[in-house]
């Protein structure tokens, strides 16, 4: 392994060098080209593995909850519990624009915290609640969603930290595989594999039945509001794969995603789709939220009052048969390598294709399954300032 960073390091500089030699332009023309076509993905491999395998990430973490924490001492957005029947659940804006969780179950006064990536949010929330914190479900490794792992189970000796093994989850005492049930009170909790962002990623699914209630979904990085988590570690066949184990669920399913990337997602939505009705109205509805730095995690069916979970999974990929060209759609893609299939050609669109659509096309050619939405941290030129 050793070999290959030193390796890795001596090309980059290698081509550094000849970029920046004042001689031959057409060679820095070249390498210029080469560089930018055959390079990206290394880069963004090392970089990759820095942040996740390295003291390094947890750096960056702890800068970007300082930033934040000074720009935004009260969240990024203004969020609305959700109670039913005595099961409660509270959005708790963290860092630029990343969701954490508590379920809290009032009866009993127990809480589970989802993704609780800036504890100091979360205990706040917890002793303002008055309950008890007894798990905490992670749905990824990474640090937006696993940083506060340590100081709550540290804080609460009998807090049970729950994840999936294979992502090297920090602070992990509970390893789960697909299909796992985690019960506290009345609390029901589903753990479902979802590989493709990461690979050991999980989603959570609350089980509505014990409360006479309606499921809710707890998506991490795989899904958002009209949009869905890059594959990091996995394939488009994989990503579409874990998009299918959540496609199943009722359309009166709850969606509580991890990052608030609705205005994003529609404008890129927009693009591929520009005629969609359905999609349009959505839009205005979540650009009215966001002018007064309001969640548009509201729990409601998929994200948004009267716009079913299916529809939500609809507009995660992309569609339309007046979509972008192959350039805007990888300059919409950043991470896609430019050899990957461009949009494909002959796709319906309109508000009538809203449900179906995109994943007729994403199961033809799956290749083209890449969000824009949950791109690296190291990639953004400011963590704190996007809404």
């Amino acid at each position: 392994m050793a070999w290959l960073w030193v390796t890795s390091c001596g090309l980059l500089l290698f081509v550094v060098v000849l970029l920046l030699s004042p001689r031959s332009c057409r060679a820095r023309r070249i390498l210029r080209g080469l560089f930018m076509a055959r390079s990206r993905r290394l880069l963004f491999r090392i970089g990759y593995s820095l942040y996740t395998r390295t003291w390094l990430g947890y750096l960056f973490y702890r800068q970007q909850l300082r930033r934040a924490r000074n720009r935004y001492p009260k969240g990024h957005s203004r969020t609305q519990p959700r109670l039913f029947n005595g099961v409660k659940v509270l959005p708790i804006p963290v860092l630029s624009d990343n969701y954490s969780y508590l379920i809290i179950d009032t009866q009993a006064r127990l809480a589970v915290a989802v993704d609780p990536s800036d504890p100091q949010a979360v205990q706040a929330s917890i002793e303002k609640e008055g309950v008890t914190l007894v798990a905490i479900l992670c749905t990824h490794k990474h640090w937006d969603h696993s940083g506060g792992n340590r100081d709550l189970s540290r804080r609460h000796q009998d807090c049970r930290v729950y994840g999936s093994p294979q992502d090297g989850i920090p602070y992990l005492t509970h390893p789960l595989c697909h299909q796992d049930v985690v019960s506290v009170g009345r609390l029901q909790i589903r753990a479902l594999a979802t590989p493709g962002h990461t690979q050991g990623h999980l989603v959570y699914l609350l089980d509505g039945e014990p409360y006479k209630g309606p499921s809710c979904l707890f998506s991490g990085d795989l899904l958002f509001l009209s949009g869905c988590g890059r594959t990091f570690e996995g394939t488009a066949e994989t990503m579409l794969s874990s998009l299918d184990t959540v496609l199943g669920l009722g359309d009166d399913t709850l969606l509580w995603p991890g990052h608030e990337y609705a205005e994003e997602n529609l404008g890129f939505a927009g693009v591929v789709e520009p005629e969609n009705l359905a999609r349009e109205r959505k839009m205005q509805w979540v650009q009215r939220q966001r002018m007064e730095r309001r969640s548009t995690v509201r729990g409601g069916a998929g994200g948004l009052g009267g716009v079913p979970f299916s529809a939500e999974l609809a507009l995660a990929g992309p569609s339309g048969s007046s979509g972008p060209s192959p350039e805007l759609w990888h300059d919409w893609h950043p991470g896609l390598p430019m050899g990957t299939p461009g949009p494909p050609d002959g796709a319906g669109g309109g508000e009538a294709s809203l449900a179906g659509s995109v994943f007729q096309i994403l199961h033809a050619n799956p290749g083209c399954l890449c969000s824009h939405s949950a791109r690296p941290p190291w990639g953004r030129s400011d963590p704190i300032t996007r809404s």
